[in-house]
Parts: structure tokens; C-alpha cells; sequence
């Protein structure tokens, strides 16, 4: 059974599944960060929407390159997450199937081309305190007692 973090499930409401890849991406004692400015501003663990037809994988090394600019290395998954939200970007109510791995980011290709993103390294406990779901601070939290 895979954990469900955040909200309550709102039973007035019809949720669309949407699964998606996401990466703790230490560095030193520094953790790579994006920063989702719209719809509202959010720090978050880089990562996003597996597409038709994508592996999880392939979704982790597009998604964490369009949110940060950067190349990763050696994947591992961690486990898993389901939290259920409004996304605004989409007008759609998601079961959001939260794939959640450990990568090591390899170099800085670009800046962001996703709209709206932007890059940041921070602390542990920093990352833990900032970032916007119950589930990437379980996760984060969850690495960094273990390292």
C-alpha cells in the first residue's frame, strides 16, 4: 500500500491519476531545490508528470532537466507517495502517484526552461523546512536521518 501525505481525500470530488517522477539531489551537504513561481509560489523536489507512453525514468531525467537545468546520474528509487490536490495549471482535481528517487546531479547544462522555475541549493534542514508537500518533506526528512 503506497502512503497517502497531505490533504484528506475530498469525497465531493473526482480525481484525475497522475503519476509522476521526483529526485532528492544531494550535493556536499546541499540538496537541489526547484522553485515553482505560478500558479503560486512553491519550493518543491524537482520532478514532474510521467507522459503516455514514458518510463518513470525517462520522466525523472526530462522533468528534473526542465526544472533545473541540470544532468543526473545513478537514479534510485526511494519509495512512493500519493497526495490528492487541486492543480490550477491543469483546472483538474489529481491523485497525484508520487515517485520518489535519489539521484546525483551530475552538472548544470542551462537555466531552467520551464516557465516559471528556478534552481536553488540549500541545507538540509532548510529544504525540509521549505519545501510545499507533506510528502517531499517525508522523503527528504526520511534521507537525510539515514545519511
Amino acid at each position: 500500500m503506497i502512503r497517502r501525505r497531505g490533504e484528506p481525500i475530498r469525497h465531493d470530488k473526482k480525481y484525475k491519476l497522475r503519476a509522476g517522477a521526483y529526485a532528492i539531489l544531494p550535493l556536499g551537504f546541499k540538496v537541489l531545490l526547484t522553485h515553482q513561481a505560478h500558479p503560486f509560489p512553491e519550493f518543491q523536489l524537482p520532478g514532474g508528470g510521467i507522459d503516455p507512453g514514458e518510463s518513470p525514468l525517462a520522466a525523472l531525467h526530462r522533468e528534473v532537466f526542465e526544472e533545473t537545468g541540470w544532468r543526473i546520474a545513478a537514479p534510485r528509487r526511494l519509495g512512493a507517495f500519493r497526495r490528492f490536490t487541486f492543480m490550477p495549471e491543469y483546472e483538474i482535481w489529481a491523485e497525484k502517484l508520487c515517485h520518489v528517487y535519489v539521484a546525483r546531479p551530475v552538472r548544470q547544462i542551462m537555466p531552467p526552461i520551464e516557465p516559471a522555475h528556478s534552481a536553488h541549493w540549500a541545507s538540509a534542514s532548510v529544504a525540509i523546512e521549505v519545501v510545499g508537500n507533506e510528502g517531499d518533506r517525508a522523503f527528504l526528512k526520511d534521507y537525510f536521518r539515514r545519511s
